[in-house]
């Protein structure tokens, strides 16, 4: 009877770590384990500098730049042709060179609603409950064989997304969402990894992602992530038709 109740001791002593962590305790760990708060708030620019895998091995060179709040630009450069994907906090708008289209235009309703949800400077984990967020703890699920904490991050738009959080370091290593691509809804799924120190705050490097359970995705690859740089908020306003684009900011540095 001892050795039995020692067992039954010994195994609910093991699974405590995993079934006794909360939401906050989990966002509390990654905010640590990525640096700190303070190190968060420390950076207010990102720009991050690398290349678009895509199918068949097609690369694309990219360019992106945050700012706080919550501004994003995002450039995508093809034989000479440059791409944008850009909100000021308020107004998101594109550029669709390969579309034959050179002039700005506004996003459509799809389309903002990732780009104010990719502008979101420290992601939906930091500060959660004043962006509007809910975060929930919902057990344990394998992500390549391995356990991960799933979060539920339902956003202040109704969205909803899960995290797979790394149960050694608690960084984000999977994120999966719905988007509705063409009026069809597409469930997609993000996998990150290669997590670099900068300035003080480990930021994923790579992120590969594509509908989920599809061997086919896209995978960006950034060799550069610089914080801090200066990028001018005129980056991330549409520009006047006929005017003459402004330099990338910072490319005198």
């Amino acid at each position: 009877m001892r050795r039995i109740l020692l067992g039954i001791l010994l195994a609910t002593i093991f699974a405590i770590p995993a079934s006794a962590q909360t939401a906050d305790e989990i966002v509390a760990k990654y905010i640590k384990a990525v640096g700190g708060m303070e190190k968060i708030q420390a950076v207010n620019t990102l720009r991050r500098s690398g290349k678009i895998i895509a199918g068949g091995g097609f690369e694309l060179a990219t360019v992106q730049e945050s700012k706080r709040p919550n501004m994003l630009r995002q450039e995508i450069v093809l034989q000479g042709l440059t791409g944008v994907l850009a909100y000021n906090g308020k107004t998101g708008w594109k550029v669709e060179p390969f579309q034959g289209k050179k002039d700005p235009e506004a996003l459509g309703e799809e389309e903002m609603k990732q780009v104010v949800e990719g502008a979101d400077f420290d992601g939906p984990l930091v500060n959660y409950q004043q962006k509007g967020n809910k975060v929930e703890f919902v057990g344990m699920e394998p992500v390549e064989g391995t356990d991960a904490y799933k979060l539920k991050v339902t956003l202040a738009n109704g969205e909803i997304r899960f995290y797979y959080m790394d149960t050694d370091y608690y960084v984000p290593i999977k994120i999966e969402s719905k988007l509705i691509i063409r009026g069809a809804e597409i469930e997609s799924e993000t996998i990150l990894g290669d997590y670099k120190e900068v300035n003080g705050w480990y930021l994923p490097f790579s992120m590969e992602s594509g509908p989920k359970g599809s061997q086919f995705k896209s995978k960006v690859a950034y060799d550069k992530i610089e914080a801090n740089v200066s990028v001018e908020d005129s980056r991330f306003v549409a520009p006047v038709v006929g005017a003459k684009p402004a330099p990338a900011s910072g490319s005198s540095n």
